[in-house]
């Protein structure tokens, strides 16, 4: 397989330059083409045809979201990259680049050491979000491996009491689709994971919070669980619950890092089986690597609910996608009927169907 065609962006010149020689020395990367600015890098996909931009987000002339707004309407399929730092306003123009099509971001981390520890720090994170994407892949690499299908279980053995979510690489968008279109009466609460840093899950609750029915916020240690409400958790902080006479409450701690992620799908998964047992339904969306597969085992074993992302609307296919082959999955769903199907287990109660 060729290497996959970068176009870096980004108004600096050392960055470029820096960036390039990052991306360059790796056998599955080529650098085609860099620009300073957004004007410049449209000029340069049409000559170069990349199959991957690396876009700043701000930049004089054309700005990164004005640039993808042009990139969208006029290359669709083009795959982008945010490449911002980790600040409040970038944080914000982050999602809504994502919202308006990027496949994924990476923050650029700030440093006093300078420029080079900050490359050597985005080095393993570009490099592997880049080809995750798998721009380059031939569709007729052959033929895709068949799920295992789960055993037959009567679906609503036991009545739902939370719902846990989570999501990696194109989870933003995602998590929007489907928490927008959840009922302001939804009878359980809603937890979930998303990997992302500090600063841009606070700023995923609160965008959430705007195109819910339903109230959202970061979760925060010692509150307590109540139906109808959604808790996001913060970036470097797991995000468990724990009961006792007075209720169930959250618990967001730094245990260390599991599948290299904290906060990690599979922490929230296992504590909520704890808690609730069968009463659990898991919801893996997408993103890239496995986190989540342990968690829906033990969901599984308790006799919970496991639902998937199904892979033609996933971004990446590599969460859901290893609870479905894993033979985990109680359903395989579209991004755009999830709320629905999530409502209709919900409400189930404990009835066969």
């Amino acid at each position: 397989m060729s290497a996959i065609r970068v176009l870096v962006v980004d108004d600096a010149a050392v960055v470029r330059r820096q960036v390039s020689l990052l991306l360059g020395s790796d056998p599955g990367l080529e650098v085609v083409a860099t620009a300073a600015n957004g004007r410049i890098a449209l000029a340069k996909v049409e000559q170069f045809q990349p199959d991957v931009v690396l876009l700043d987000l701000e930049m004089p002339e054309l700005d990164g979201l004005e640039t993808l707004k042009l990139l969208r309407q006029r290359s669709p399929e083009l795959a982008v990259v945010m490449f911002s730092a980790l600040t409040e306003r970038a944080g914000v123009l982050t999602l809504e680049a994502l919202s308006l099509g990027a496949r994924d971001y990476v923050t650029k981390p700030t440093s006093s050491g300078g420029l080079n520890v900050t490359v050597e720090a985005v080095r393993d994170e570009l490099v592997r979000k880049l080809k995750a994407l798998n721009v380059r892949a031939s569709p007729v690499a052959g033929p895709a491996l068949a799920p295992r299908v789960h055993p037959p279980r009567p679906q609503g053995s036991a009545r739902v009491e939370i719902i846990v979510m989570g999501a990696s690489t194109g989870g933003p968008g995602a998590l929007v689709r489907v928490v927008s279109a959840l009922p302001a009466d939804l009878s359980v609460p809603v937890l979930i994971v998303q990997h992302m840093p500090p600063l841009f899950t606070r700023l995923l609750a609160e965008r959430l919070e705007g195109a819910s029915k339903l109230r959202v916020r970061e979760a925060v240690s010692g509150e307590q669980v109540r139906p109808g409400s959604v808790w996001v958790a913060p970036g470097d902080f797991h995000l468990s619950l724990t009961g006792d006479a007075t209720g169930v409450r959250l618990l967001t701690h730094q245990a260390p890092p599991e599948n290299a992620c904290r906060p990690a799908v599979d922490v929230l998964f296992r504590s909520a089986v704890d808690v609730y047992g069968a009463g659990v339904l898991a919801v893996v969306l997408t993103g890239m690597g496995q986190d989540g597969l342990r968690g829906c085992r033990r969901v599984d074993e308790a006799g919970g609910q496991v639902v998937v992302q199904d892979q033609a609307s996933c971004v990446i296919g590599g969460m859901p996608g290893a609870v479905e082959q894993a033979g985990l999955a109680d359903g395989v769903t579209s991004l755009d009927g999830m709320a629905a199907e999530l409502v209709r287990r919900v409400e189930a109660r404990g009835r066969r169907s």
